[in-house]
Formats: C-alpha cells, structure tokens, sequence
C-alpha cells in the first residue's frame, strides 16, 4: 500500500498542553480521508503540522514517502482552512490569477489552469463577479480552487462543510469524489459525521491528541461494533407474548423490549454483531413457532453513535 500521508510518533505542544500526543497515521494514495473529532482534539493542528505550517515538536512527517520539509508541502500539499480569506475587491477570475502567479504560473499556461480550476468548481459564469458578492458555499469552491492551482496530489481541508447550505454540501461532496477519481488524495476534518460517511472511504477519530481509531468505513465499523439491534412488528397481538419468550431464550439476545406507544413493536438487543443469516435463522424460529411477523429490520450503529461512544469511553 502506497501511502500518502504518514506521521511517527508527531508530537505537538503548545507550552505545557500536549496538542497532539505520538500521533501515528497513515492515509492511502487516492482516497477520501475523514479526520473525526470534539473541538480541541488535534484535527487543526495536525493538517497544519502536514501542510509545513507548524514545526512539530517531535516525530516525522511523510508526505508521498518523502520526508517534509516546507519546501515539500508547498509543492506536495494543497490547504484550505477552517476560517478563510478572500479578496473582496477582486474578481474570481483575478482572485485565482494572483495565487497561480505566486506558484510561477505565467502566459498561456495560467490562463488555462485558471480557466480549468473555475470549470472544475462550476464558478465559470461567476468568473467576472466579485468575490463578495457570491455565496459562502460559493466562496468555498473557489478557496478550493485556490488550493489546486499548482496542482498538488494532497489536499488538507479543515471543516470545508462548515456553514454551508444542504444543497452547496451535496455539491462538495460531489466535487470531492470528482478529485479522488483526478488521484488526488483527500484529507478533510468534520464534526458533520453523516456526511462523512458518505463520502470517506477511510476515517480517523482523534481525541485529546491520540488517534483512537483508523483505517477503511468497513474496518472501523468491524472494530467499533459491539452489538446489533432488530426492529421487528408482530401482526396479532395475541403472538407478542411468545415472541417475547422465544427471543428472551435466545444465546446472543441481550435484551428484548415493547414500544410503549406500539405493544406489537420490539426491539432486540444482541450481545455481539450478528449478521444477515443469523437474522434470517432468528426469524425463520419465529415463523415456525407460529409468530406472525409483519414487519423485521436490522441494523448497526451508524458513524456518529460510533464516534459519541468511543470518545466518551476515552474521556471516561
């Protein structure tokens, strides 16, 4: 596995507060990374340390199997920050121009990445307005842009769905896939868990400085899962009671209870993930004992129920 991004034991301080604490981290060439954690866990101060604008306290930073330098990250790293700043009194064309000839761009050559980049962010009719007068998720694809002018295979976003509307957060999304497909590796920091979820395909959560987990969705769901829960309707009342008695007797059954407002409505609790034969072997028990069953339904903890209990355990 190629690697992208790693870290080795980086350590940060900030005085005597440890901001980030032996941190070891790896993110795959060309995948979309999500980076998970409460407001002061290390997510900020890590895509700085990656994109060479802190200097760590200790440990190493790798970026594409090389050893950073600032030179490096400025050639390897694409960053966009929490909290960013655009020119009002430019226009987005102009506002894109300045930044590519900061990297070198000259002549045709920047008139064609800057023509590029407005059409790959969808701001080619926007391209003489000023800056201002377009929409936050708006202003968010151009500072996007802005990180792609000198073309990195890494870009480091912090929070880049903060503050934007469902529809600009659907097209994000959409733009984001669009660059992992162009190979560019992405790692993005946000407390939207949901969102992540759909558009990761690895996630790390981070806590007081300290990855608690990493790798693929599948992988972390597979560590992080300590049971699983079936949602099931009984069609005659008169069936609840020996549905009731069936399931209790059950070995991986941790608990079984009613819908106060639904009585024929229960929900079962098992002590460890059971998969989808094990839950067709439980329902099929139930057919045969006589139990009409309407409706039945499986599922698992979603990212964010993962993500509330694996940092409260690590607070506790």
């Amino acid at each position: 596995m190629t690697l992208a991004i790693e870290t080795i034991e980086l350590t940060h301080r900030y005085k005597k507060l440890i901001a980030l604490d032996r941190l070891n981290l790896q993110v795959p060439q060309g995948c979309i990374y999500g980076f998970i954690g409460p407001n002061g866990a290390g997510k900020t101060t890590t895509l700085r340390l990656l994109a060479g604008l802190q200097t760590p306290t200790s440990g190493e930073i790798r970026l594409m199997g090389e050893r950073l330098t600032t030179r490096l990250a400025q050639r390897f790293v694409g960053y966009m920050p929490d909290f960013f700043g655009v020119y009002d009194d430019l226009r987005v064309w102009e506002y894109l121009d300045f930044f590519a000839r900061c990297y070198g761009l000259r002549g045709a050559r920047l008139r064609q990445v800057v023509d590029e980049l407005l059409e790959l962010v969808d701001l080619s009719d926007k391209r003489d307005a000023f800056v201002q007068t377009l929409s936050r998720g708006m202003q968010q694809r151009l500072c996007l842009a802005h990180a792609l002018v000198h073309d990195p295979p890494i870009l480091l976003l912090d929070e880049p769905a903060s503050g934007l509307d469902p529809r600009a957060r659907v097209e994000l999304r959409e733009l984001l896939r669009t660059l992992r497909d162009m190979g560019k590796t992405i790692m993005l920091s946000s407390h939207i868990l949901s969102e992540l979820a759909e558009v990761c395909d690895a996630i790390g959560i981070i806590d007081h400085g300290r990855i608690l987990i990493s790798g693929s969705l599948a992988e972390v769901q597979q560590q992080l899962a300590t049971g699983s829960r079936v949602r099931m309707r009984i069609a005659r009342e008169s069936d609840v009671v020996l549905a009731l008695t069936l399931l209790q007797h059950q070995p991986l059954v941790q608990a079984v209870s009613t819908v106060p407002s639904d009585p024929r409505s229960l929900t079962v609790d098992f002590i460890q993930p059971v998969d989808e034969e094990q839950c067709a072997t439980l329902l099929s028990e139930l057919v045969k004992a006589g139990v009409a069953v309407s409706e039945f339904s499986a599922r698992s903890e979603n990212l964010e129920e993962f993500f509330l209990r694996l940092t409260m355990a690590n607070t506790g």
